[in-house]
């Protein structure tokens, strides 16, 4: 009740003296405020009502019209990540939280938390329902669109053609037809799914990571007799990863700066501590770059020089510009949450993203630049060390009898899988072989409750009659599943426990530890500071429309986030 009152108090005297702290008197007036701030409840990352008052208001009338868009996600950064590591930026991360409108607890309100569907989420402003892409299994992955040579292999390739609906690419385009648009990142679903649909023909352009070194891109980003662009053939990143090999990634600052356990369980004991070496061969270098932080530097050096190529925000319209980056990813699977490793990633990944800011607006207005940062999923910890009865369920496992019955009554396609607590029903084998789907999801039933590691089991229809306000695992499965997705059935796990065992520590369910990232807006339109309340991500892609000017074609999930906005409200 205090904290609250002084709160206000605050607040009434910041706006009583917002005339005074936009002009030359705010040095003095600002350290006013000090003492009266140092009575609020603090944390770690958040912006104190003297650095605010020091901060010149903007006003509205005054902003002008974004040029560029730089949307940043950060694969598997959970939302706790910017206070547990927050007195130890110093780079790019620290900026964002200093100078912009901070959300630690932005939700992925839906229950498979993968790569796919929530890059898919980031720009649509909609839920996995909506954009069809539900998770990893059915993400990219199209060998009608192979890659460019050299990378191109037999059956491989990748397009956007499972996702569904619109983008903020779409909106920027129909109002804009000049705008321009490039999308970098170490995966394929991350370049490809954050811009949907659009392809060459809307001056798009997607590219991502080869295990030879190179990023390439598919057909349909460069046509049926495409080539990669010169600028990045100059860039020769084949030649920078090469050059890595036999390199080390030892810790950024000293052992004592780190609390975490020097090694962590692994597979068949512990993990081998610092420092880690990559291969002296140069192939096997550029294939195992991709869990060390020298990836997230040359994703984002393939970024800017993309940038500066295309001329990104030096024109009279404003262009859009994705950065996905993966190794925070592919430490924390390998690693844990709990890892020095996790640690000293997102301390180089701090400073790597400064560099990256710092050379981006070089030669551009920065108040006509505006950067979001956001993640597509968190991670639970890893279940040998989080305690409480967490454990591993094996999946494969667990459906084997399934198909064994339904072998035994003529089922000779696939039949049943389970993908993170998904049951995907084969349904046409199924009325083929004359088996009923409730006989099988009945089975299905005792079966998964019968399995210690599983919290509940719902059948899909039944979740349209459930309290979504209060449940929120109903509601996400139900943000989840398109009407036309054969999967009448989902199980839920314990928190903590996790679906398979091929990582140290996985992702994929519907609780906060793998639901809940940050969100950050940095930039002119908004206002610096912390807000605590609980926002979604899907409201990101409406609050860049509402900045932009430009009108969603579809109906959203998402909302705008006006008290973001400078002038706004909540």
């Amino acid at each position: 009740m205090l904290d609250a009152l002084l709160l206000s108090v605050l607040r009434a005297v910041r706006r009583a003296l917002a005339p005074l702290l936009s002009g030359a008197l705010a040095p003095l007036v600002a350290p006013l405020l000090a003492p009266l701030a140092a009575l609020l409840p603090a944390t770690s990352m958040a912006t104190s009502m003297a650095e605010r008052a020091a901060t010149p208001v903007r006003p509205r009338a005054a902003l002008a019209a974004p040029s560029l868009v730089v949307v940043i996600v950060v694969d598997q950064f959970r939302g706790d990540y910017l206070d547990r590591f927050g007195p130890q930026l110093t780079g790019g991360l620290a900026r964002l939280v200093r100078e912009g409108t901070v959300f630690p607890r932005a939700v992925h309100d839906h229950a498979i938390t993968e790569t796919a569907p929530g890059h898919a989420a980031v720009l649509s402003g909609r839920f996995p329902r909506g954009t069809g892409i539900v998770g990893n299994l059915f993400g990219v992955g199209d060998a009608a669109y192979p890659l460019l040579p050299p990378d191109s292999t037999p059956g491989d390739g990748a397009s956007p053609r499972r996702f569904r609906g619109t983008t903020l690419v779409d909106w920027m385009r129909a109002a804009e037809p000049r705008t321009r648009v490039l999308s970098v990142s170490r995966k394929d679903r991350g370049a490809i799914l954050t811009v949907g649909r659009a392809g060459a023909a809307e001056r798009v352009e997607a590219f991502w990571y080869a295990p030879s070194g190179r990023f390439t891109t598919s057909r349909w980003y460069a046509g049926s007799n495409g080539t990669l662009p010169d600028w990045l053939v100059r860039l020769d990143t084949r030649a920078r990863a090469h050059a890595l090999a036999g390199s080390a990634w030892t810790p950024l600052l000293d052992s004592a700066s780190y609390p975490e356990p020097a090694a962590v369980p692994a597979t068949g004991g512990w993990s081998r501590p610092f420092p880690h070496v990559l291969p002296e061969d140069e192939d096997g270098a550029a294939q195992l770059l991709l869990a060390v932080p020298a990836m997230d530097a040359l994703t984002l050096d393939v970024a800017l020089a993309g940038a500066r190529a295309r001329g990104l925000g030096t024109g009279a319209w404003p262009d859009l510009l994705v950065v996905s980056l993966s190794t925070t990813d592919a430490v924390g699977h390998q690693y844990g949450p709990d890892s020095r490793e996790l640690h000293d990633q997102v301390l180089r990944l701090d400073r790597a993203l400064g560099t990256f800011l710092d050379s981006l607006l070089v030669g551009r207005d920065p108040s006509r630049v505006v950067v979001a940062l956001t993640s597509d999923h968190g991670i639970t910890r890893m279940p040998e060390t989080a305690g409480g009865g967490a454990r591993r369920v094996d999946a494969e496992a667990l459906v084997a009898p399934l198909r064994e019955w339904l072998a035994s009554r003529g089922v000779t396609s696939w039949g049943v899988f389970l993908d993170n607590g998904a049951l995907y029903v084969d349904r046409e084998g199924l009325r083929a072989a004359r088996v009923k789907e409730d006989d099988l999801l009945r089975r299905a039933e005792a079966l998964l409750r019968g399995t210690a590691g599983v919290a509940r089991v719902d059948r899909v229809a039944a979740l349209a009659r459930a309290d979504t306000v209060h449940d929120a695992v109903a509601r996400r499965w139900l943000h989840t599943l398109p009407p036309d997705l054969p999967v009448p059935l989902v199980a839920t796990l314990t928190e903590g426990s996790v679906w398979s065992g091929r990582v140290a520590a996985e992702h994929g369910s519907p609780h906060d530890a793998d639901a809940v990232v940050p969100l950050i807006l940095w930039g002119a339109p908004f206002r610096a500071g912390r807000e605590e309340r609980a926002v979604r991500v899907v409201d990101l892609a409406p609050t860049l429309a509402r900045v932009l000017g430009v009108r969603p074609s579809e109906p959203l999930d998402g909302r705008v986030l006006d008290g973001a906005l400078v002038g706004g409200r909540w």
